[in-house]
């Protein structure tokens, strides 16, 4: 997938509209997948992205978070968490398919089919130049940052 034009997409985003990946060219994004809103990681990750949103916003990069939830469930979450970006239901796991990220993880002993925390950052071309896979929220969105900075 890297170095490679990434999968076009449609899903419904928070605030009402339709998110399509090919329309959005023209500037670096960051699409990151998590597991499930209100959970304690995916909850960090979303205020680590939020925190440092502004900084993205200087080197014109959106972001875009993406889980299996619902969109109302999204509508609450980014409320709640007061995210100034995008949520992106994949009910379908359409998405989570082309990006591959639907995996077995192991939960309290049971093996169970979900979504792999995992970043991708496309660049204005919609050319994927970036992944992070199994993803460990500590330190990574300031990662992801210091990589989109690396795209100007």
């Amino acid at each position: 997938m890297l170095d490679k034009p990434a999968p076009d997409f449609e899903l419904p985003a928070t605030g009402g509209k339709p998110f399509r990946l090919s329309r959005a060219k023209g500037a670096p994004l960051v699409l990151y997948f998590y597991p499930k809103d209100n959970t304690p990681g995916c909850t960090t990750e979303g205020q680590n992205f939020r925190d440092l949103y502004p900084q993205f916003q200087k080197v014109h990069c959106e972001i875009y978070g993406m889980s299996r939830d619902s969109l109302k469930s999204h509508e609450s979450f980014k409320a709640k968490m007061g995210f100034p970006f995008d949520l992106l239901s994949d009910t379908e796991e359409a998405a989570c398919k082309l990006f591959d990220v639907i995996k077995m993880k192991n939960m309290y002993g049971r093996k169970v089919r979900g979504i792999e925390r995992s970043t991708f950052v496309i660049d204005g071309k919609g050319v994927v130049r970036r992944e992070w896979r199994g993803v460990k929220v500590p330190g990574h969105v300031q990662e992801v940052l210091e990589f989109v900075r690396t795209l100007r």
